[in-house]
């Protein structure tokens, strides 16, 4: 099972899909281009507006919130930073 994912909505309110990743490297390069992607979207008139959010979850199995084997919760360096603070 994958430990880091990026999760993405394109247009709120929809629901998010998501990118299994690697690395947090590879995580910042999908939100990045994921981000790019709707932004060139808008530009070339391909959809009218958007409003659009993303981040990555890390998979704790020893957070029993979504059921005993473990959940998926928003990932924060140690100091307290998620990947948007990367940036």
């Amino acid at each position: 099972m994958p430990r880091l994912r990026v999760w993405w909505i394109p247009q709120i309110p929809m629901q998010a899909f998501y990118v299994p990743v690697a690395s947090i490297q590879e995580a910042r390069l999908v939100l990045q281009t994921l981000s790019r992607y709707d932004e060139f979207q808008l530009k070339n008139r391909i959809k009218p507006d958007y409003a659009n959010a993303g981040g990555l979850e890390e998979f704790d199995p020893t957070d029993d919130m979504d059921g005993p084997d473990g959940s998926w919760c928003e990932w924060e360096d140690e100091e307290g930073r998620n990947i948007q603070d990367l940036d």
